[in-house]
């Protein structure tokens, strides 16, 4: 059998199947068609010596470019870590998101699902000279219209974002969470909660979360940190894990300490999602992209699989996309294809500490919908015929 698009020789990593070994994986009609030996296409390309995986899902991005300060073009953003699907979470609110929908989710060849902001117009002030906390004030807060909005958006909204911090909602405290959780709960979607300095506390917030509702910036320095001065994770976040919240990275501008990081590891906590929290602020360093904040994990010990689950497998299931995160026949005909170089390469964390890996990934490939998009690296080699 001739498929439209064959991906050869690669090192195939799909933790949803629990395969890691040189094979090809096959697309045909927009999906997944096959993992095999000998699989053969009307467009084949060699990929010896990468590895592919099911497509990226970097489940914390802001892109919603052009309609908020804080947005990257998503197409751009893909192309740079060989995602295919940018979880937005927050850009925007009921009150605009009819245009991030018209204006770019349904313009970009990038995948874009959405957690929608329970605050009327979302992260409305993240720049680089005004910081306006969107949860400052209550009044801001639209649960009736937040509720209509994802009624009527069903296919691109998969969850509710709120932000709770001295940052984000300073005199309102732990309310806009409250508020959130209402509209999760009234349509059945999860919450992603954003945490910065306290108050609240990280405790305080992980104790109201429900099974499936994720907790982003989960290795985030002092103060609110997830591990106490002793190094031993706080109880009440032990208890969150166990009743099933989700506990995800969102590197961005403030959250990814390599000391929290190394600890908690070393406690036996590893995140369920690691995510890049990719913005106009932090693009440039010191997250980068989804491959930079991979990488990262491949220095704390993390094995491989692994790392990749965060990305796929486990995203997939954070946004209830069965169909996502995997190469199984008949899944979304998404693949990422990832080169790891041996060498020394400086990774940063928020607070300015470099650690000198030896292996990092960088984006080779790309295929979404079973069409190869292309990334900002060397094309594929067309396989000989």
């Amino acid at each position: 059998m001739q498929y439209e698009l064959v991906l050869r020789n690669g090192r195939v990593i799909d933790p949803s199947q629990a395969i890691d070994r040189v094979t090809d994986v096959a697309f045909a009609a927009g999906k997944v068609a096959a993992v095999g030996d000998g699989l053969r296409g009307r467009s084949e390309r060699d990929v010896t010596g990468r590895i592919v995986t099911p497509g990226l899902i970097d489940l914390h991005t802001h892109v919603y470019w052009g309609g908020t300060s804080l947005g990257v073009d998503p197409d751009m953003f893909a192309r740079m870590s060989a995602v295919s699907t940018c979880v937005d979470t927050g850009s925007a609110g009921p009150g605009n998101f009819p245009g991030f929908r018209k204006h770019v989710i349904e313009k970009s060849k990038a995948r874009i699902l959405v957690y929608l902001h329970v605050s009327h117009a979302g992260i409305y002030g993240f720049a680089k000279n005004v910081m306006v906390g969107e949860s400052h004030d209550m009044r801001l807060m639209a649960p009736r219209d937040a509720v209509e909005v994802i009624e009527q958006n069903r296919d691109v909204i998969i969850g509710v974002k709120v932000r709770v911090g001295k940052h984000a909602s300073g005199p309102s405290g732990i309310h806009p969470l409250d508020v959130a959780l209402q509209v999760a709960d009234e349509t059945g979607l999860p919450l992603m909660a954003h945490i910065d300095e306290p108050p609240p506390s990280y405790e305080e917030v992980v104790a109201k979360l429900r099974k499936g509702d994720v907790l982003t910036h989960c290795y985030r320095p002092f103060p609110n940190a997830p591990i106490d001065g002793r190094g031993n994770v706080r109880q009440g976040i032990l208890e969150a894990r166990e009743r099933g919240v989700l506990f995800d990275i969102g590197h961005g501008m403030g959250s990814f300490s390599w000391e929290v990081a190394r600890k908690m590891m070393a406690a036996g906590f590893p995140p369920d999602t690691i995510s890049s929290d990719v913005h106009s602020l932090c693009i440039d360093g010191p997250a980068y992209d989804q491959v930079t904040t991979l990488s990262k994990f491949l220095v704390l010990g993390m094995p491989i699989a692994d790392i990749i689950a965060a990305s796929t497998v486990n995203a997939a299931r954070a946004v209830q996309r069965p169909e996502l995160g995997s190469l199984k026949p008949g899944s979304a005909g998404d693949a990422s294809v990832l080169e790891l170089r041996d060498g020394s390469f400086p990774l940063e964390d928020v607070r300015g500490e470099i650690v000198t890996a030896k292996q990092r990934f960088f984006a080779a490939g790309l295929v979404i919908g079973g069409r190869e998009t292309g990334t900002n690296a060397v094309p594929l080699a067309a396989a000989a015929e």
